[in-house]
């Protein structure tokens, strides 16, 4: 351990995304290679000696604890548990969840040394993941709110490989096998489903672990909360997402030393006839089975919306993924002036 093959897949997933910016500490480890990164994780991460490395990702990811911080991450699995190795700044972007994070080391900005805090969360401890639509993340949920994370991959494909490692690792655990189910008779099997609501896609793993994906209603709820930010202005069952992407949006910030974008997490959604973006909560959805109360906002809140066909043009940039496209729309005060007056001139 480990194969040449590993090595070179860990290797080649070992890399920062471009726009987003770490501190000193993770792109040390963006540049280890090879036996390098795994003598690292064996001898700076790994809790037991026997623990082998087998997938390494870099992501966004969000604490249920603090839902308002999207902090970048290397996300390492292992034999016994995933690490999420953490930027140094999330430590102090919130302030008032001192509890949540040890503190010990908070003099060390003036050391020589880059500290960066692990989040350890043991296999053992995992009780299922809950895949979100068109696998743009996905949330790990373990016995308390300490161990709630989502990682915001923003990518299907990074999505789906984490995943079948995770799985193939889960294989691995001894885990005490579940009781033997009570043969149900015909009328309580059948009886219970009238609950008129469609439940998730759920994979029970061999090891237990829920594996939790969307069925259909979810888009079926997002078309309907669409159409009702659109004030009524279509038919609902006209209305199909035709994209939803989880994506930035760039905020240009002026008068600093040196002319500088922020990035805003959003989610885009494509209908057949607006473009909107939301603020989406990613970690509340679907409620832990311990929260005594549902989150303090809701799963989607509109940001911004408007009509194609106010669209004037879309600028793309030729930088490589991730793509910077510009949407330029004609600033038309009154927009439905002229929609009205066709209604009120021609009659319905």
């Amino acid at each position: 351990y480990p194969s040449e093959f590993l090595m070179q897949k860990i290797t080649e997933d070992n890399q920062i995304p471009v726009h987003l910016h770490v501190s000193v500490s993770l792109q040390y480890v963006a540049g280890l290679k090879g036996r390098a990164l795994v003598e690292f994780f064996h001898s700076n991460i790994a809790e037991v000696e026997n623990e082998e490395l087998r997938h390494l990702m870099w992501s966004s990811v969000l604490f249920y604890k603090t839902p308002n911080v999207e902090v970048m991450a290397c996300v390492l699995l292992s034999t016994k548990a995933i690490y999420f190795l953490l930027d140094d700044s999330f430590i102090h972007a919130d302030e008032h969840q001192s509890d949540f994070w040890n503190k010990e080391n908070s003099d060390c900005e003036n050391s020589p040394f880059h500290l960066s805090c692990c989040f350890v969360l043991k296999l053992n401890d995992l009780q299922s993941v809950n895949v979100g639509l068109f696998d743009q993340y996905f949330r790990i949920t373990g016995h308390s709110a300490d161990h709630i994370v989502t990682c915001l991959t923003r990518d299907s494909y990074n999505t789906h490989t984490f995943i079948q490692q995770l799985m193939a690792v889960l294989s691995l655990l001894a885990r005490t096998p579940s009781p033997e189910p009570v043969d149900k008779d015909f009328y309580s099997e059948f009886g219970s489903k009238n609950t008129g609501k469609m439940e998730n896609y759920e994979l029970i793993h061999s090891s237990r672990v829920k594996f939790i994906y969307p069925n259909e209603e979810e888009i079926g709820d997002l078309a309907f909360l669409v159409a009702e930010k659109m004030d009524g202005l279509t038919n609902l069952p006209s209305l199909n997402i035709l994209l939803y992407v989880l994506a930035f949006q760039v905020n240009h910030v002026e008068g600093s030393a040196r002319d500088t974008s922020s990035l805003q997490p959003k989610t885009l959604i494509l209908t057949s006839s607006d473009l909107f973006l939301f603020d989406e909560d990613y970690i509340s959805y679907p409620l832990p089975e311990f929260a005594k109360e549902p989150p303090k906002r809701d799963k989607y809140q509109l940001a911004d919306g408007r009509r194609i066909r106010d669209l004037d043009r879309v600028l793309m940039g030729y930088q490589t993924y991730p793509q910077a496209l510009t949407f330029v729309f004609d600033d038309v005060q009154n927009q439905d002036l002229m929609q009205n007056l066709t209604l009120d001139h021609f009659g319905e």
